[in-house]
């Protein structure tokens, strides 16, 4: 009876752990998509098409229900066809999403196009978008929000602020590049409500130090002076709040799934262009903790013990080499926000074990 009871107990388990990584799953393949411009065009014709005519969404109405549909490529084609030029609209969308199935969705702003002719084809309207967040279903409000504050960001990012030459777009819509500058263009989400009073935009960056209870996981980048090692860091996205931040770039990052987090502080940093860091903890389950590393944005992810982080406070840089080359793990100075948040997990482990 205890076998068939342990037997049962490991497939449960296992089938909780392939559950809890479908987030996971889903923000890494998003990723690819966003990295990878080959992988996203084909990504296109699979995919789904959320439709908007100068960022005003596309609605049905179905009884007393307003729905937004989703239009396949096919579905697509054959609504572009009576227009010129159908195969250069669909590079114009934008990735918003995916579902479990990793079915991508894409956002396409048709405003150069005569509306009454897709309305007529669709049976439908273009709403304006305060009204349509009141009236369709909940699930579909955050994903119309996103998508319009993404494409309102490319249509207001079409030149250069450097050189005024047009930027263009990779096929996800994740950048906007000067081929004459060579700068790139990154949508940041505005958080306006933190940032109305500033003169100058500042991009939001969430810093996140991760635990599992016992543990907090550190990492380092390959540009990072060696041995350093400190809390993950990414921007904010277009139509994310900083909860959202932390779990997809906790989730990309290092293939983990924050069961809850808090917020610790903020702090301005210079670099790379004026930006609002975001501290928070992070919680992950320690039956989950089982660490996957991007390599394409880390060079290593590790957890470290309390004493371990103990010792790495009082190591400073220079002290940190051994003879045979190697450096032993030291972390970001005291004016650095992610050295408050090692230091209050410090403070928090110890209040726990005393």
């Amino acid at each position: 009876m205890a076998a068939v009871y342990q037997a049962l107990h490991r497939r449960v388990s296992s089938l909780v752990c392939r559950l809890h990584s479908t987030y996971v799953r889903k923000m890494r393949y998003l990723n690819q998509l966003k990295e990878d411009d080959s992988l996203c065009r084909q990504a296109q014709t699979s995919g789904t098409f959320y439709l908007f005519h100068n960022l005003s969404p596309f609605l049905q109405k179905a009884g007393k229900k307003y729905l937004v549909p989703q239009l396949s490529a096919a579905e697509m084609k054959g609504i572009l066809e009576k227009f010129q030029e159908a195969e250069q609209w669909i590079e114009k969308s934008v990735l918003i999403g995916c579902s479990d199935e990793h079915r991508p969705r894409f956002a396409l702003d048709l405003g150069a196009l005569d509306k009454s002719v897709i309305e007529s084809e669709l049976q439908g309207s273009f709403t304006d978008l305060r009204k349509a967040l009141f009236v369709v279903d909940g699930e579909d409000s955050p994903l119309l929000a996103s998508a319009h504050s993404l494409l309102q960001w490319h249509e207001s990012h079409q030149y250069c602020s450097k050189t005024g030459q047009p930027t263009q777009k990779n096929p996800a819509g994740s950048k906007r590049v000067c081929h004459a500058s060579g700068v790139t263009y990154y949508p940041q989400s505005e958080l306006l409500l933190l940032l109305w009073w500033c003169t100058c935009q500042m991009s939001p960056v969430v810093i996140t130090l991760v635990s599992d209870g016992s543990r907090c996981l550190l990492a380092r980048q390959p540009s990072f002076p060696p041995g350093m090692f400190t809390a993950l860091s990414g921007f904010c996205d277009v139509g994310e709040n900083v909860e959202e931040a932390v779990r997809r770039e906790v989730a990309e990052e290092v293939g983990l799934e924050v069961e809850s987090l808090r917020y610790s502080a903020s702090q301005h940093w210079p670099f790379p262009s004026s930006s609002l860091m975001i501290a928070c903890h992070a919680l992950v389950g320690a039956q989950r903790a089982e660490i996957s590393v991007d390599t394409l944005e880390l060079e290593e992810a590790r957890w470290f013990g309390l004493e371990e982080i103990v010792e790495g406070l009082k190591r400073e840089p220079r002290s940190s080499k051994q003879d045979d080359g190697s450096c032993l793990p030291w972390f970001p100075p005291k004016q650095a926000i992610a050295h408050q948040l090692i230091r209050e997990w410090v403070q928090q482990q110890t209040a726990q074990t005393a």
